[in-house]
C-alpha cells in the first residue's frame, strides 16, 4: 500500500487490484497534469488524486461546485431481446417497473452465497438497451460475469465494454445547477434524481448522456462524452468557476455520507444485510444470490456496518483494519477512515460484532499500537442542509 497525501488528508490506493490485466491512464491526463494536478494509481487507473488542497475541494463541494473526473469507473452496454431477463435475473433489486431515462440503484450483482461481486447503477436506455457504471476495480469482473450468464441462460443479447470510448465527468455541490445552465444544458435542469437525458449538442460535438446523480450527498449531474468533448466541458466548468476536484476529497465527501468502497467496505464475502446495503428489494426473488441472503435474513448475521466517530482533537485517522475495542475485547476492524472538514475530526466506517452494534456506544480504535476515543454512529455523519 502506498499513501497519497495533500495538507492533513492521506487516502490508502492499492496497486494493481487482483486480476487487473493493465494500468489505465484516463484519456485527460494531460489536462490533469496541466492543471496542476498530483496524480495517483487508484484501482490500476492513473488519473486526478487532488489539485494542491484536498481539504478545500471537499468544502468547495458542500458549499459551492466542483467537477471531477471519474472516468476511472466502468461503463458496459447490454443489448438485445433479453436485456431485461438477463439483469432481472442478476441483480436484487425489482426492476419490473423501471422507465426508460430512469436510472437504477444503487444495486449489486451477487454471487451465489449473496457476497457483492459489485455494486452498480443500472441506466434504462429503453428499446431493449440498457447501460450500468460499476466500479474500476471490477470491471473486467464484471464484464465476463455478463458475458458467463449470457452464454449460461442463452440469453440473445451483446454485452459491449464502453469504458475506454467515453469520459466521466461529475459536477457536485448546492450550485451544480447553477453551473449545468451556464454550460448550456438547460435541459438537464428538469431532470429529478435519477433522471437522464441522452444526446445532448455541446460546441459542435455529442453529449452521449447527462444524469442527476453523483456519490458526494450533494445535488449534482454526471456527464458521459467522447474524451474530446469532456475535455471542452471540463475547461468550461473550472472557467465558469468549478472547483477541479481529486479523488482524495470524493473518498472523504463519500464517507462524510456513509457511502462505502468496494474492495474496502463490502466485497465477496459482505452481504448488503452486513453492509446494511438496500440494494435489494425484500418482495423480489429468484434472482443470483436470492436463497443465501433470504436464508440470513431469516437467521441473522454476525457483524455490522457502523459509523465511528473519533472524539474531537485526534489528529491521527482510523485506517484499514484497525481494531476496534470495548475494554480489553476486540467488536469489530475499521474498514475506512477520513478526516471530516465539516466536523472537522477524524470519521471511520467499519463492521462490529452485532451484539455490540449499540448507537452511542463508546469504543476505542486501536492505532499504532494506542486506543483512542470515539463512539459508534449511525449515517450520514454530517445532516443534509
Amino acid at each position: 500500500m502506498f499513501l497519497v497525501k495533500a495538507k492533513r488528508f492521506s487516502m490508502p490506493f492499492s496497486k494493481l487490484p487482483r486480476g487487473f490485466m493493465k494500468m489505465r491512464e484516463v484519456p485527460l491526463l494531460n489536462l490533469h497534469k496541466a492543471l496542476g494536478a498530483s496524480l495517483g494509481i487508484f484501482a490500476g487507473v492513473k488519473t486526478a488524486m487532488d489539485y494542491g488542497n484536498a481539504l478545500e475541494e471537499h468544502i468547495a463541494v458542500r458549499n459551492s461546485v466542483g467537477v471531477f473526473d471519474i472516468t476511472h469507473m466502468g461503463r458496459i452496454a447490454i443489448k438485445g431481446p433479453d436485456a431485461y431477463d438477463l439483469l432481472n435475473y442478476l441483480v436484487p433489486k425489482d426492476i419490473s417497473k423501471s422507465q426508460e431515462g430512469r436510472m437504477i440503484g444503487p444495486t449489486a450483482f451477487l454471487n451465489e452465497k449473496a457476497g457483492f461481486k459489485d455494486d452498480v447503477m443500472l441506466y434504462n436506455m429503453g428499446n431493449d438497451n440498457w447501460m450500468l457504471v460499476c466500479n474500476a476495480i471490477n470491471i473486467e469482473k464484471i464484464y465476463s460475469w455478463l458475458k458467463q450468464w449470457t452464454q449460461k441462460i442463452s440469453a440473445r443479447v451483446t454485452i459491449e465494454n464502453l469504458t475506454e470510448t467515453y469520459a466521466m465527468l461529475a459536477i457536485q455541490g448546492p450550485k451544480s445547477a447553477d453551473l449545468i445552465s451556464t454550460l448550456g444544458f438547460e435541459n438537464a435542469l428538469d431532470l429529478k434524481h435519477l433522471q437522464f437525458i441522452t444526446d445532448l449538442e455541446y460546441k459542435g460535438g455529442k453529449v452521449f448522456l447527462i444524469s442527476r446523480s453523483g456519490w458526494t450527498g450533494e445535488d449534482g449531474f454526471e456527464i458521459i462524452a467522447k474524451p474530446n468533448v469532456a475535455e471542452c466541458i471540463l475547461k468550461e466548468a473550472i472557467k465558469k468557476g468549478a472547483r477541479p476536484c481529486g479523488l482524495i476529497a470524493r473518498d472523504s465527501l463519500r464517507l462524510e455520507m456513509g457511502f462505502v468502497l468496494y474492495d474496502n467496505d463490502i466485497d465477496e464475502n459482505t452481504t448488503p444485510l452486513e453492509a446494511r446495503y438496500w440494494v435489494f428489494t425484500p418482495s423480489k426473488t429468484g434472482y443470483v444470490g436470492y436463497e443465501a441472503l433470504a436464508k440470513q435474513l431469516e437467521e441473522g448475521v454476525k457483524r455490522v456496518k457502523i459509523g465511528i466517530r473519533m472524539k474531537k482533537g485526534i489528529r491521527v485517522i482510523p485506517r484499514r483494519g484497525y481494531e476496534i475495542v470495548v475494554g480489553n475485547k476486540t467488536v469489530g476492524k475499521v474498514t475506512s477512515g477520513t478526516f471530516s472538514p465539516i466536523l472537522r475530526r477524524s470519521i471511520a466506517m467499519g463492521y462490529v460484532n452485532s451484539t455490540h452494534a449499540l448507537m452511542g456506544l463508546e469504543v476505542k480504535v486501536i492505532i499504532r499500537g494506542k486506543k483512542y476515543p470515539g463512539k459508534l454512529v449511525d449515517f450520514p455523519f454530517i445532516k443534509k442542509r
